[in-house]
Order: C-alpha cells, then structure tokens, then sequence
C-alpha cells in the first residue's frame, strides 16, 4: 500500500514528510499509537479521523482492503481536478538555517527543523491555513484553501504575527526566527504532480512566487504583505513601505511590513496593478 496515497485520501497530506522521515510504512500503520501521532505533530481531530481509518488495516497491507481502494479512488477523483480562485498564500523561511546546518549534528538538526515545522503547521491550522509543501526550512501556506473565506488574507496576517512569536518561544538551544511574506491574487488550484511520491497539490499564477519574494524582503522577526493582501486587510493593520524588487512587476514595491494593529496610511500606490 502507498501510505503517502493513504494519507492524502484521508485529507493529511501535510503529514507526509513525517511519516517519511519517520520510515513509517504500511506495516507500521495499524502499530502506531495517539502518543506516536502527537509526536509526529498530527493534531487531534487529524488523529481521530487516521485511528478511525485504521481500523481494519491488518499486520500487512500489501494487499489493500475495500475501504482503502475507496480512499484511493477518492483522492484520484481530487488529483484530476482543479479550479481557479483567489488564494492567500504566506511562504515562511527559517532565519540562518545554513549557519545551523555547519554547527549542529545532522540529527541534533532534524529535530529542530521537525519541531519548527511542526510549530507552523498547529500555528497556521488555527487560522485555517493549509500547508502544502515544505521545502526544506521553507513552508508554503494556502489560506482559502481547500475552504474557501472570505477573510483568508486577514487569517494570513495574524498566522504569521503569531507565527513570529510561536517559532520564537520554541524550547531550542539556540533561538529560532522567521521571515515571512504574504501575496493574495488569482491562481489555478489543484494537483500539478500525480505519481507515487512526486505528489504536489500546488497553484499556477504570480501568487506564490510573489510570496516568495515578499520573504526575501524581509527582516527576520517581519511578515510582509503585498499590495491585494494590503487592500484586502484594510486598516487592522499598519507598517512602513517595504523597499521594491527589482523584476517584481511592482507589486513587491507597494508591499508593507506588518507592524501593529493601528490603521494603515492610505496611499494612491494601493490600487491593482
């Protein structure tokens, strides 16, 4: 059985690179415990529904059961879809990651990134963002989906406010910062990459890459915005004008650094490019 299909049937996803980091296979499955899931950081309504999936799953699963052909069938179903809609999109980057690398053992070092990956995915979970990929020390977060809301980009500001102060607080031996960019506008949602474990749920549009732009800019401890995510946000929330990007199509050049929750200055660079 394919645990990474598994477990995107069931709607955890997100879970994967833990089990894989884990080496948590099909025989495994039915051997782990509520107390192994809350280490690998599965919240608990995520942990009721994979104990309740479970059931049944045998010593081996080479040879998958009715109700896991049913999940696979299911997740097929999502893979060939995809939709076009206005998505939120925060990307978060680990501050001096590559200095930690050249100083702590590779073990010493999982286990920090694990922790902090894992203090982003409870984070954001509790302003309904989703996190679809990880890629590395770096995390892309979707907020409007796979629900859509209509105050996604303000859920986003306040993830990644509490965020900054979440990855802060983690018990480390050496203290953890985050940078943190936040782009809204029109993209094309769904599955990019079907096969085996090459599966990416990913969007198609500016968006992500303007995110990812927007944490470039960046001091550590700071979470940018762009200029919709701004519009959209209105006056809960201030910080000065961020310096522009160069190749950024303006956009990065009206961003604004999220400071506090006074209203922020009106300005006639504000409007849609």
């Amino acid at each position: 059985m394919d645990v990474a299909a598994w477990l995107r049937g069931l709607g955890l996803q997100q879970y994967e690179q833990a089990f894989r980091d884990n080496a948590i296979d099909a025989e495994v499955l039915p051997e782990l415990t509520d107390a192994d899931l809350e280490k690998l950081g599965m919240l608990l309504g995520h942990r009721k529904r994979f104990r309740k999936a479970v059931v049944g799953l045998g010593p081996s699963s080479s040879h998958p059961d009715a109700s896991t052909d049913d999940i696979a069938a299911q997740s097929r179903t999502r893979e060939l879809s995809a939709e076009r809609r206005q998505l939120t999109v925060m990307f978060v980057d680990l501050v001096g990651s590559t200095a930690l690398a050249t100083r702590l053992d590779p073990e010493d070092l999982r286990e920090i990134i694990g922790a902090y990956h894992r203090c982003v995915a409870d984070t954001v979970a509790h302003f309904g963002g989703f996190v679809a990929k990880h890629m590395g020390d770096g995390v892309l977060v979707y907020f409007g989906y796979p629900q859509a809301h209509e105050n996604a980009a303000e859920q986003a500001v306040r993830a990644g406010l509490a965020l900054v102060d979440a990855v802060r607080r983690l018990p480390e031996p050496e203290p953890l910062r985050v940078r943190i960019g936040i782009g809204t506008g029109q993209v094309v949602v769904g599955d990019l990459i079907t096969a085996g474990e090459g599966h990416e749920r990913g969007v198609v549009g500016e968006t992500p890459n303007l995110a990812a732009r927007l944490q470039a800019l960046a001091e550590p401890d700071a979470v940018v915005i762009g200029p919709q995510t701004r519009q959209l946000v209105g006056d809960l929330f201030c910080g000065p004008a961020c310096p522009g990007l160069a190749g950024g199509r303006g956009a990065a050049g009206r961003a604004a650094v999220v400071a506090d929750r006074r209203p922020l200055p009106a300005s006639p660079t504000d409007a849609p490019a």
